[in-house]
């Protein structure tokens, strides 16, 4: 254990509220908030409108990066605002040469944010494309339903975005085909062997097939072998 290099006296108000600074710090601690603000600002402007929506991973990186200059600057009094001024300058900087690199070179943008993904084609899932991604089906699915999407057979193509936000191309009503129901009931009533003959959705890829009553069998896409009813519901905007 590290022995500490003064004895602490539990709920020292003195300590609690004041330590060993004058009162007076108090006002360069307000002189340190706000121009840290103002830095903060700046550098988000140079970031454009994207660093307020949704961040990708090097966004966010350089999200947390100020913050933590930010912070250590505001109230630490060992902290100068000269040092703290050119973190925010480096990394303004890095964010203008990065954005140059993915425009000049597409591989270091897919490398650096990450490529779109296709999850959904054809009203089924792309299960090896989604196996390599960090979701689950829940969430997949969650998404899709906050798009009103009733069954994947209304989906024509699903990506996710380097930002994690997943986009949906539906079908024409024409061409919604039967496909797996997504509603959280619905899927509750997964069975493996077929109580009524007709057409059913593979639980996991949303595969559909004829099958009779009494069926019990493997889906020949992803070796699942939980079935239910598909959906034929047109989509409602």
């Amino acid at each position: 254990m590290l022995l500490l290099q003064a004895p602490i006296t539990p709920f020292d108000w003195q300590r609690l509220l004041w330590a060993d600074a004058p009162p007076l710090f108090l006002l360069e601690v307000l002189m340190r908030c706000v121009i840290t603000y103002l830095l903060t600002l700046a550098a988000l402007r140079v970031t454009g409108r994207r660093g307020v929506r949704q961040l990708s991973i090097f966004e966010l990186s350089i999200i947390l990066a100020l913050g933590s200059a930010a912070g250590d600057a505001m109230f630490y009094d060992d902290v100068p605002l000269t040092h703290v001024a050119v973190v925010f300058a480096a990394v303004s900087g890095l964010y203008l040469l990065f954005n140059r690199l993915t425009e000049w070179f597409p591989r270091f943008s897919d490398w650096l944010e990450g490529a779109p993904v296709l999850l959904v084609e054809d009203g089924e899932v792309n299960i090896p494309n989604f196996r390599r991604q960090n979701l689950t089906q829940k969430e997949l699915f969650g998404e899709l339903r906050q798009r009103q999407v009733e069954h994947l057979g209304q989906v024509r193509r699903a990506y996710i975005e380097a930002t994690g936000d997943v986009s949906v191309y539906f079908c024409e009503d024409a061409d919604v085909r039967p496909g797996l129901p997504i509603w959280p009931e619905r899927l509750q009533q997964e069975r493996r062997r077929v109580e009524e003959a007709g057409q059913h959705a593979c639980c996991q890829c949303g595969h559909v097939l004829e099958l009779a009553r009494g069926t019990a069998r493997p889906c020949p896409v992803c070796r699942a072998d939980a079935w239910v009813p598909a959906c034929t519901t047109r989509r409602q905007a």
